[in-house]
């Protein structure tokens, strides 16, 4: 996991440099383009859809791609094969089908998956001395510290796809509202209403609110549907360890469940 991070992280610092890179030269280059020419530029894509944005779209354009980074990311940190293997899931309730607690846990002990470190936590609070329960409060106590300790780092980087849908509409509408504050300064100065110039400005000043709204498209559905995956990941995890414990429980006490039963329904 450290080594995908650090690699991710590499990948979206470059990404945010070439695009910040990108963006200032290409910034310069239409101011240059503009003075050769007295003020006349025959406007591209880039131009009309990103560079006439200004600067406000280099700190929407990083968070788009921090955005797609963490979508990235969190797929694959998210994998099943990470929380909740099917081998591994069937060889512990094996064990546990079997008694063997001991077996169990050094079995967990080297898996590095979420179910592999759960279960090294929670059954060494297994108590044979109480063959009722096995001791099944004092395990539970210690699913619910795992999944509590362990759910900062697994959100951590969920969360920060909500923090960049919320950022983004509010960095647009600044960059909007900055631009149309220079447009209408500019139409104060000079003095003339050009209904064609200013609508022209305010179409402008509207590409930030437009590129940050993009970004929460993006943004948003990738955080709750990634959150639920995290979610449905987990339950199946501490599912697991439950039903191992409660397969035990009801071996140790197969005879005496036996014995309870009405004559004539066994």
């Amino acid at each position: 996991m450290k080594h995908l991070f650090t690699m991710g992280y590499r990948v979206a610092a470059f990404t945010s440099v070439a695009l910040a890179s990108f963006s200032m030269s290409a910034f310069a280059q239409d101011a240059a383009e503009e003075a050769a020419t007295g003020g006349v530029v025959e406007k591209n894509m880039l131009d009309k859809w990103i560079v006439d944005g200004g600067w406000t779209m280099i700190p929407i354009i990083l968070l788009l791609a921090a955005i797609l980074f963490l979508a990235v990311y969190n797929i694959i940190a998210l994998r099943k094969d990470k929380f909740c293997p099917e081998d591994l899931k069937t060889t512990l309730l094996q064990l546990m089908a079997e008694c063997r607690v001991r077996s169990a846990i050094e079995v967990a002990a080297g898996s590095p998956t979420y179910l592999g470190r759960l279960v090294a936590y929670a059954l060494p609070n297994v108590d044979a001395t109480r063959p009722e329960d096995l001791g099944r409060d004092a395990v539970e106590d210690a699913i619910a510290d795992f999944t509590a300790n362990e759910s900062r780092s697994l959100f951590k980087w969920i969360n920060m796809l909500s923090l960049c849908a919320q950022i983004s509409p509010m960095l647009g509408l600044f960059g909007t509202v900055q631009g149309m504050v220079e447009a209408f300064g500019v139409l104060a100065a000079t003095g003339q209403a050009d209904p064609t110039q200013l609508a022209g400005s305010i179409s402008v000043a509207l590409l930030t609110t437009f590129w940050g709204l993009i970004n929460a498209i993006i943004a948003t559905p990738f955080f709750f549907f990634q959150k639920n995956i995290a979610n449905s990941n987990v339950a199946e995890c501490v599912g697991t360890v439950q039903e191992m414990v409660n397969t035990s429980i009801n071996v140790v006490n197969a005879e005496a469940q036996l014995a309870r039963i009405p004559e004539g329904l066994a």
